[in-house]
């Protein structure tokens, strides 16, 4: 598969490969429905949900909005943002349980030791 290149320098795709990538969506989406077809629940069902998503998500913008055959720079201005901003909600969500977690046996072990004990 080559690319055609017209007077005005822009490319043109083979338009096989939209079609490829647009079947492989509905695959994606085939397969999203089959986690809730089969009742998935937990971990597996978020991490299969999400997965699917990101694949998805990841050949629109890639193939549909041509980031495939972009400049490396443009590139890294349009997933860089996103990628920091999905690291900084992993480590609020790490610290945020690890603050629930905290106080719960704060509170826990306050409760337990303030109780009177009669005799």
């Amino acid at each position: 598969m080559t690319d055609i290149t017209h007077e005005t320098g822009h490319q043109q795709h083979p338009l096989g490969i939209y079609i490829w990538v647009w079947i492989l969506l509905f695959v994606l989406s085939f397969f999203s429905y089959m986690v809730d077809y089969y009742h998935l629940q937990g971990m597996l069902r978020w991490s299969l949900i999400i997965i699917f998503m990101l694949l998805k998500a990841g050949f629109i913008v890639a193939i549909f909005m041509h980031m495939a055959w972009e400049r490396i720079a443009l590139i890294y201005a349009i997933l860089i943002p996103p990628l920091c901003l999905l690291v900084f909600i992993g480590l609020m969500a790490i610290e945020g349980e690890y603050t629930t977690l905290s106080r719960l046996a704060s509170f826990t072990q306050h409760v337990f030791m303030a109780s009177p004990v009669h005799h």
